[in-house]
């Protein structure tokens, strides 16, 4: 049986009275965290009466453990917390934390392999750099969205004299890190993790036609740039205790900055439906660079990390087709459709296509609990 992990969003609508607050999803209903947190006079109520989830970002690690550990004894109580539960209708969870900067990463050895066999046939497996830092480009962070908002299909140019919609609608099911604690860089490996806040599932939706023909000599931009989705609850780093696991071989060794006890990853199997029909089930657990490398990597010219910032793992991929994170990957390069459930079959999607990418990871005592889910329908190119 899946349970449901502790997780904090923010909920707005007439559901509730005032401005978005707080909340946590929980078997019962959404509760009402800033309202609790009010009526006990927490120390950190303040704090969780934000309307966004930025205020407890800049707080820090200790203001977080303090956060997990009060709510985790709320949750345990169902008739304490019932008087703060919202109305079953009349809300909506939101974007909840402003994106300051947003930066993806290629973390995943699997999808590296298999995308350069698919793009680049017949040359190296990866690019020379790959396996002694963790590659990644920056992002946009004006186009981050909350799950549920529909993906308009983009245009862009496809090729020399060719532009339109895209005809190559691609996802990437990934984890998302949220970072808070501001910090200016170097960040050590063994800080890092002192400056993620928690995990997202995260959809970094491209358009492969796009980014194909932008992508020489320089790295993705219009092709990844119109939509990256994430859940719309972030789940504490400190509930994950229990995921931890080690990271695979690497050869060759990480330089000395990339190595520590944090050098961790995270035993996360995700899942990827495409209108109800599971696709694929994309292991986490084997992802080369781990998310404290993503933090210190990120911060090791001495770049500054600020309360919002999103980092990517990149796409998950494991070794086997049915674990591959990506239509690119599923479809391989669009020459091996993928057969769905009634005789229809997809290379990339089309319009009126729902996605939704889930995720479960070990809890305590032998229990498993869920990453909220992040869901998108893709809506016709305007």
């Amino acid at each position: 049986m899946i349970g449901t992990g502790l997780a904090l969003g923010v909920v707005a609508g007439a559901g509730r009275p005032g401005p978005s607050r707080i909340a946590a999803p929980t078997p019962a209903g959404l509760l009402d965290v800033g309202a609790l947190a009010a009526t006990e006079s927490a120390v950190f109520a303040e704090t969780l009466g934000h309307p966004t989830l930025d205020a407890l970002l800049a707080a820090g690690r200790a203001v977080w453990a303090d956060v997990v550990g009060w709510l985790a004894e709320r949750l345990a109580d169902p008739d304490r917390i019932a008087p703060f539960l919202l109305p079953a209708n009349g809300v909506v969870p939101v974007l909840p934390f402003t994106v300051a900067d947003y930066v993806d990463f290629y973390a995943c050895e699997q999808h590296a392999v298999n995308g350069a066999q698919i793009l680049r046939p017949g040359t190296a497996t990866t690019a020379p750099n790959w396996r002694h830092l963790p590659v990644g480009y920056h992002g946009r962070a004006g186009t981050v969205v909350v799950s549920g908002t529909p993906v308009t299909r983009p245009w862009g140019q496809r090729a020399a004299g060719d532009y339109g919609p895209t005809r190559a609608l691609d996802v990437e099911a990934e984890l998302g890190f949220v970072c808070g604690g501001p910090a200016q860089g170097p960040v050590p490996v063994d800080d890092a993790l002192d400056h993620v806040f928690g995990v997202v599932v995260l959809n970094d939706w491209s358009a492969r036609d796009v980014q194909s023909f932008e992508s020489r000599p320089l790295g993705p931009m219009l092709g990844k740039s119109f939509a990256t989705a994430i859940s719309a609850w972030v789940t504490p780093l400190d509930v994950l205790e229990a995921a931890w696991v080690d990271p695979p071989p690497r050869d060759p060794e990480p330089l000395p900055h990339l190595r520590g006890k944090a050098d961790r990853g995270l035993d996360v199997t995700m899942e990827i439906r495409l209108g109800g029909e599971l696709v694929s089930s994309p292991p986490a657990a084997d992802l080369y660079w781990t998310p404290a490398q993503l933090v210190t990597h990120l911060t090791s010219n001495g770049a500054s990390l600020r309360p919002g910032d999103l980092l990517g793992s990149g796409t998950v991929s494991g070794a086997r087709r049915e674990q591959w994170g990506s239509f690119l990957e599923l479809s391989w390069g669009g020459e091996d459709p993928v057969a769905l459930p009634g005789g229809e079959t997809r290379t990339y999607l089309e319009d009126g296509d729902e996605i939704v990418i889930s995720a479960t990871f070990p809890g305590p005592g032998g229990t498993r609990l869920a990453l909220p889910e992040v869901r998108n329908r893709v809506a016709p190119a305007r």
